[in-house]
């Protein structure tokens, strides 16, 4: 009988605090259609001025904020955008960009740190003088911190020389910021910083911060009125939603603040997972609060079944990999349990939980 959880599957598991509840509970709200509802318009507001734009809007998730984006920058069905080959965007969104939008994906490989190479970039950009047989770029997208590669981040100097790269030919910039806030607080630099040179960024609020619900897109006035548009067409413009915007506000106001101790956690989780025979870890490449590891013999699937008797979920990445995520509602005991969970079902020895 499992009597404890420890729900490592991902950041987007977390629930509601009692602050978010309440404020929930006590939401001012109206038609946010209509632009109207008080408590949305002060989320997006906040928001804008955080992320040092002029403007934001609140949408259902960070899959729609993503297509948005690129289908306002890329309007023109046959637009190409450039990305990482390992973006989420790519991967994980149903490739709405392609069957909804007409966008065609060109991907540059990433780097082990969520980078591409520049000149990859600047050598995937088409050539306008072809427009005739090849599909018009208009956009290059980067991803901060990036998921598959572990919660890498981009640094300053990194986006600053893509977006320069973007300026000169002509390219829009979107950034894929789910988890930008974790770059931030890894990286020491505000977050505004950190997407000063991007046209839009997509924040998640139901990752890292813990909402229940949403993520924001930034950028300017024009961009975000087109952006609204798009919105109602896709389904997510919604009525009262001050509802879902007061927890979002709550998570912006108290949970950044814990990211840092998130990511200790990871590293310390990282770093007792690579001391159990059987797990190999990069622990200097676990930079924020996501954690890769590989099954030695190769048998995740069964190690996760196991665990999981134990209250311990975790995802399966491949027939070797498996990814953990910490947010704020794991605690230090909960990494000590979740060692000891690991370390009797890969060597069989039982360690005592001192319920740190």
């Amino acid at each position: 009988m499992v009597t404890r959880t420890v729900d490592l599957r991902s950041d987007s598991v977390t629930k509601p605090t009692e602050a978010m509840r309440a404020a929930m509970a006590n939401a001012e709200v109206d038609d946010d259609v209509f632009g109207h509802d008080p408590s949305a318009l002060r989320l997006e507001t906040e928001m804008a001025k955080i992320m040092g734009k002029e403007a934001a809007l609140f949408v259902p998730s960070g899959t729609m904020s993503n297509l948005i984006s690129v289908l306002v920058h890329c309007s023109i069905r046959g637009s190409e955008v450039i990305l990482g080959n390992k973006s989420h965007i790519h991967i994980y969104e149903n490739g709405g960009i392609s069957t909804i939008g007409g966008v065609h994906p060109r991907t540059v490989k990433n780097n082990e740190d969520g980078t591409m190479d520049i000149d990859l970039i600047e050598a995937a950009i088409r050539d306008p003088r072809g427009e005739i047989v090849y599909p018009t770029t208009r956009l290059i997208c980067l991803e901060n911190s990036h998921t598959s590669c572990g919660g890498r981040c981009l640094s300053v100097e990194y986006t600053d020389r893509v977006g320069a790269l973007a300026k000169k030919h002509g390219l829009k910039l979107h950034i894929d910021g789910a988890r930008i806030f974790n770059a931030s607080v890894a990286l020491g630099v505000p977050v505004s910083r950190l997407v000063q040179d991007a046209d839009s960024v997509s924040v998640c609020l139901s990752k890292g911060l813990g909402a229940p619900v949403g993520s924001v897109i930034v950028g300017s006035k024009s961009f975000v009125a087109k952006a609204r548009i798009l919105r109602k067409t896709l389904g997510g413009g919604m009525r009262q939603v001050g509802v879902l915007c007061a927890a979002a506000l709550v998570a912006v106001q108290e949970n950044v603040s814990k990211l840092e101790d998130d990511h200790k956690k990871a590293k310390m989780l990282a770093e007792g997972l690579n001391r159990i025979k059987g797990l190999r870890v990069n622990v200097a490449a676990v930079e924020t609060n996501i954690v890769y590891f590989d099954v030695v013999e190769g048998a995740a699937e069964k190690l996760c079944k196991n665990l999981e008797q134990h209250g311990i979920l975790i995802m399966q990445e491949s027939p070797i990999s498996i990814r953990v995520a910490l947010h704020h509602q794991i605690s230090a005991s909960d990494v000590q349990y979740t060692l000891s969970c690991f370390k009797q079902a890969l060597t069989g020895e039982v360690q005592e939980d001192n319920g740190i």
